[in-house]
């Protein structure tokens, strides 16, 4: 079972030498991989519903706090670590161009020898597409096109694309990602996002929540994949872990590898829990 830390540009990570004793942290205690989230702004007395808390609301209903965007702060941590795999869990894809993102994303993957996840999902936050100029209704069709494009891109030939969303002609991208492409997991506690993952995705994130729902999501995803023709068994699978104690989460994660999972994210915690959480559940779980 991989371990993957979540949220790691919050809370004690929001800063220059938090991420840095983070990430390293992380990387001496066995983890293999870090993973961000991404707001670009949080339109003050937003009304849609955060689903994945049942206030409605993230990060306590809080409003005004630091997240560094997720792309830049994994930079600057890849050049202080150099194994620990850097993911983005999530990135909102559809509020972003989709040919300056396959530049950034290759880029970081090119200089950091091969070591991005791209993790995506289509956002819930409607008044934060609309400060973005960004159609929130179609951001499902949006998400699908531009990972076509990003997987077009990273070939690093010319390419064409022509969609509702995006229209070009022999265009070249370069640097190509360091392994050729980059994994795609897509994230999300909904059949929709299950039926994404099927469809194109490398991984699946269905989220932290119980087993019986997350083993109705993976179901979903099964589906979804041999109905696109693909096998379910190349997907791979990260679900949220965690407990009150060591023998919780250990409990927990055969439970997640029960149902197929084969990385266990844990929330983000300060550094010298990290490493220490880390090392003993890596010795335990192998």
């Amino acid at each position: 079972m991989k371990l993957g830390l979540m949220f790691a540009n919050t809370i004690w990570g929001a800063t220059g030498p938090g991420a840095i004793e983070i990430a390293e942290a992380a990387e001496a205690g066995g983890f293999e991989s870090i993973w961000t989230v991404e707001h670009v702004v949080v339109p003050s007395g937003y009304e849609s519903k955060y689903p994945y808390d049942k206030s409605g609301k993230m990060a306590g209903g809080a409003e005004e706090f630091d997240l560094p965007d997720p792309l830049i702060w994994l930079s600057y941590v890849a050049a202080r670590t150099s194994r620990i795999k850097l993911g983005t869990g999530i990135l909102i894809l559809p509020q972003r161009n989709p040919l300056i993102v396959a530049k950034e994303l290759a880029s970081l993957d090119a200089l950091s020898g091969g070591r991005m996840l791209l993790g995506i999902g289509v956002g819930w936050l409607a008044e934060e597409f609309e400060a973005l100029g960004v159609t929130f209704g179609d951001r499902g069709a949006r998400c699908d096109d531009t990972v076509d494009i990003l997987r077009k891109a990273w070939t690093g030939e010319k390419v064409s694309h022509s969609s509702p969303f995006a229209e070009f002609s022999n265009c070249i991208s370069r640097p190509r990602p360091a392994n050729g492409t980059i994994p795609i997991v897509v994230g999300g506690d909904s059949d929709a996002a299950a039926r994404r993952a099927g469809r194109l995705g490398d991984g699946y994130f269905p989220g932290s929540g119980a087993i019986d729902d997350l083993r109705s999501r993976i179901a979903v995803m099964r589906s979804a994949a041999e109905a696109a023709g693909r096998d379910p068994d190349a997907i791979e699978i990260s679900a949220g872990g965690g407990g009150r104690s060591l023998d919780e989460t250990l409990a927990r994660a055969e439970q997640l590898r029960d149902l197929g999972v084969t990385r266990m994210m844990l929330p983000l915690m300060p550094a010298e829990m990290v490493q220490q959480t880390g090392e003993a559940l890596t010795a335990r779980l192998g």
